[in-house]
């Protein structure tokens, strides 16, 4: 089965109709190019029509039209010829270099040069005559010069393809950048949320049910009192980090980020909150300053391990240590767990994955799980967080 020809683009109907109606009103005003031919100007007319015909093709099959152009201007050389038909001829073999493979994009500029050579040496040595210059000439306008300019129009096409092909990357990569930075942003947002309001929403939740659970005044009393107070340091907390996402004037000065010198006051909430709480800083009182994003992922960590601690440890001491190496701070939570039934305070496991990330953020080592006790009588169990922060003494030097 024979394939159906492509359909000719629109503008290939029009330079055909265009060149066929030229063609047809230079025959009819007895203008030809050519005389004492062997055939009449009758014949003229089929190598017009023919490449009338080829100009709807040039943009799907350039090839192709070239070799049977070339054919059909070879035979109109035997008639009186047509101005219309060279013309079409000179566009059919632009539109093989620039419509055409890269191949031929290369093949036909060289071929063509070398036919006008060939032709002006072979008419010079025939013919002795300084005509024969001429005739090469312009052998290399019909051929050769729609070539050449099919290569420059076609190279200037695939440099506009490949620059826009790397402004089209370049914007790619700038969104996928602007959307990892926008991912990260969200998540230190989210990390920095719950670790502030955890706490106090998982004391209300405890002190609530407390309250509600127990026939007493004045336990229900210091439940109240427990949960005003940690409702309104959760809405101060709330209402600065929605200050500083709001602020965009550039005018205030965020809130200072906590450091582990707030770490009694931490802890004497936790306490307030219905937790032993005991603090072994091992860390020099003239040792280096930290910089501060470890201070502030070792407070966030101690910050959300007591969180748990309110929320799932059974009765008992729960230990914060801090020990400060030359390369690193070690923190160690550890907190009494007997695989209660179930929490005293609803969680999502957020609060693990955000100790996760914080530690990993800054290059360090966090593990987390139940391990025996050895000071808990009968070897019962304890939940541990460890966590390794690496510092940089040269961060350190600077700090100071």
């Amino acid at each position: 089965m024979v394939p159906a020809l492509p359909r000719p683009q629109r503008v290939d109907v029009q330079i055909s109709v265009v060149s066929l109606l030229s063609g047809l009103a230079l025959w009819a005003l007895g203008l030809h190019m050519q005389t004492d031919r062997l055939l009449g100007a009758d014949w003229a007319l089929i190598p017009l029509f023919v490449l009338a015909a080829l100009e709807l093709l040039r943009s799907s099959r350039p090839q192709a039209a070239l070799v049977l152009a070339t054919c059909a201007l070879v035979f109109d050389q035997f008639t009186t010829g047509n101005l219309a038909s060279v013309m079409m001829f000179t566009d059919i073999m632009y539109a093989a270099v620039v419509y055409g493979t890269p191949a031929a994009a290369r093949r036909i500029p060289l071929t063509t040069g070398t036919i006008t050579v060939a032709v002006t040496l072979g008419l010079l040595a025939w013919w002795r005559e300084p005509e024969a210059v001429l005739v090469g000439v312009l052998t290399g306008i019909v051929s050769f010069g729609p070539a050449a300019t099919g290569v420059l129009v076609r190279n200037h096409r695939e440099a506009a393809a490949a620059a826009k092909l790397r402004a089209e990357q370049t914007a790619l990569l700038a969104e996928m950048d602007r959307a990892q930075a926008v991912t990260a942003e969200r998540a230190r947002m989210a990390r920095e949320l719950h670790d502030m309001v955890a706490n106090h929403l998982s004391a209300i939740a405890i002190h609530s049910t407390a309250a509600l659970s127990l026939d007493d005044p004045q336990t229900s009393k210091d439940a109240l009192g427990v949960i005003r107070e940690n409702s309104v340091e959760g809405l101060a907390e709330m209402r600065r980090l929605i200050g500083i996402l709001r602020d965009d004037s550039g005018d205030l000065e965020p809130a200072a980020s906590p450091t582990l010198d707030g770490l009694t006051a931490l802890l004497d909430g936790a306490r307030t909150n219905g937790l032993d709480v005991t603090l072994d800083d091992a860390r020099a009182p003239d040792g280096p300053k930290l910089p501060a994003p470890v201070e502030l992922a070792a407070y966030r960590i101690v910050q959300e391990s007591l969180t748990n601690a309110l929320k799932h440890a059974s009765p008992g001491r729960v230990t914060v240590s801090l020990v400060q190496e030359p390369r690193a701070l070690k923190v160690r939570v550890t907190s009494p767990y007997d695989d209660p039934a179930g929490p005293r305070a609803p969680g999502s496991g957020a609060g693990l994955v955000g100790m996760r990330e914080r530690t990993e953020l800054l290059g360090g080592t966090f593990g987390s799980g139940p391990e025996t006790s050895p000071e808990s009588e009968g070897g019962g169990k304890a939940w541990t967080v460890s966590v390794t922060l690496p510092v940089d003494p040269a961060d350190e030097g600077a700090k100071e």
